[in-house]
């Protein structure tokens, strides 16, 4: 998944709302309550020289496709309480500096507790995201040099992650929804993920 994906997709929600106004209606009964869901994703993430790598071979820009899974309790149509397993995949990248070579990736997975704010406009429904992500990340450099050592460096961590969406809600209880993330990890210059999400609200 890319961003022109997302867009096409972004736009694509136009149309799509007007359609399922005659399909939706908001119904008291579904205003609150448990919900299940999941989604796919991109996640970018640049890293300009890590602790314990030489600068030239620490430069890290680059994506990979994401996931994640979460389970929600809608308090009521604006506030909500989710927990997320989220895994950020691997992003990866080749350097190659004089006398050496590899490749260097970084590879973050964790737990993020959050609560959403919402506004619902009939279908249609805005929402912000603030939340706290308790994570593992792992950071690897391959060098080809026999003469270089290999970098290994594992960390575990937890730092605000916060975002905004626009959500559709289908038949009442299907409620799709595009997002964008950014997470403020410790000892990254920038990293932030493009979400496309579905949620079951029972």
């Amino acid at each position: 998944m890319n961003r022109a994906i997302i867009a096409a997709t972004m736009l694509a929600l136009g149309p799509s709302v007007v359609i399922s106004e005659a399909a939706y209606a908001q119904s008291p009964e579904n205003d609150e309550g448990f919900y299940v869901g999941g989604g796919v994703g991109q996640f970018d993430i640049e890293i300009d020289g890590a602790d314990g790598i030489d600068e030239a071979l620490g430069r890290l820009d680059d994506d990979d496709t994401a996931w994640q899974a979460f389970v929600g309790w809608r308090i009521n149509p604006y506030i909500a309480l989710q927990a997320a397993y989220v895994d950020y995949g691997g992003p990866e990248d080749d350097f190659s500096t004089s006398g050496s070579s590899g490749n260097y990736k970084a590879e973050i997975s964790g737990f993020a507790p959050s609560v959403i704010g919402s506004f619902p406009l009939g279908p249609v429904e805005l929402s912000a995201k603030l939340g706290y992500y308790f994570y593992d990340l792992d950071i690897t450099a391959n060098i080809d040099d026999p003469t270089d050592l290999d970098f290994d460096s594992s960390d575990s961590g937890e730092d605000l992650m916060y975002g905004v969406g626009l959500g559709v809600t289908f038949l009442e209880r299907l409620h799709a929804k595009l997002e964008y993330e950014k997470i403020d990890l410790e000892d990254v210059d920038d990293s932030n993920a493009f979400w496309l999400t579905g949620q079951w609200r029972f």
